[in-house]
């Protein structure tokens, strides 16, 4: 008898093992997922057509693991949304949900994005600022003490450069203004999508300035109370200062005429007032 009950205690340390190495293994998963920063900015130079291929890659590949609760993308204004869409819908109803504007945004390099996270069940939401709202906050000067003078600084010089040096200076701070309102938009509205991401991820697809940590949109989601730690901030190919993004991700460069040079011509064609 005693020998039969011994036979029955023998593997309870083996179950005991095995239950142990599960435990750890569900810590493990507990600790990867709680690593996983709850936003991600893709950061892209507009004109280069890799950007957005690698960007609807990353939105496959999110939305694939079941990680990905929503895109926000700068290319669509606040208050429009493909939520509701079922994942069949067509490019034109997406395009209807979000408002496109394609003379402003081409659909031909973005549409790819929006479709991979409409497959996928995926909602995409608009951030930007509309442009009914542009003209208020070039006049709101409380956006003037939204961000500290280091990074007004910096994010002064990207909107002098971004412009070639062609504005007049009187009309710098307003164009300034405008910048730090957008960016304050695409901070609420990824507030808005976590709110609704059941835990998940939530990804931003914008301009590389929007993504900067040093003057775009993660300065307003720290002063919303996001933590550093919950956000990663990527750019693709080549872009500034290494400390303004988490990480860098090659890209291929697509040779483009000089934007500065178009701008020149329409800055010149303007009447003289």
């Amino acid at each position: 008898m005693l020998a039969r009950m011994a036979s029955h205690r023998c593997p309870a340390p083996r179950a005991i093992a095995v239950l142990f190495a599960v435990i750890l293994a569900c810590i493990g998963c507990a600790s990867t997922i709680a690593m996983q920063p709850q936003i991600v900015l893709l950061g892209e130079q507009h004109d280069q057509n890799d950007h957005q291929r690698q960007a609807a890659a990353e939105v496959r590949k999110l939305a694939a693991a079941g990680r990905l609760g929503g895109v926000v993308l700068e290319m669509a204004e606040r208050g429009h949304a493909t939520t509701g869409l079922p994942a069949g819908a067509s490019e034109a109803q997406a395009r209807a949900a979000l408002a496109w504007n394609d003379r402003a945004w081409p659909w031909e390099r973005y549409g790819g994005i929006v479709m991979a996270a409409v497959a996928a069940g995926v909602p995409v939401y608009g951030g930007n600022l509309p442009g009914s709202a542009m003209r208020e906050a070039m006049a709101d000067a409380a956006l003037d003490r939204a961000i500290d003078e280091r990074a007004r600084g910096i994010l002064l010089h990207a909107v002098r450069d971004g412009h070639c040096g062609l504005l007049p200076e009187a009309q710098l701070p307003g164009m300034l203004r405008v910048q730090i309102a957008r960016d304050r938009a695409m901070a609420q509205s990824l507030r808005d999508a976590l709110a609704a991401a059941g835990g998940r991820q939530v990804l931003l697809y914008s301009g590389a300035e929007h993504a900067a940590r040093d003057r775009g949109v993660p300065l307003h989601l720290q002063a919303g109370g996001l933590p550093g730690h919950s956000m990663r901030s990527i750019v693709y190919g080549q872009g500034d200062a290494a400390e303004a993004f988490d990480e860098r991700r090659a890209a291929i460069t697509t040779l483009r005429p000089d934007p500065c040079e178009a701008l020149r011509k329409q800055l010149e064609a303007k009447p003289a007032r």
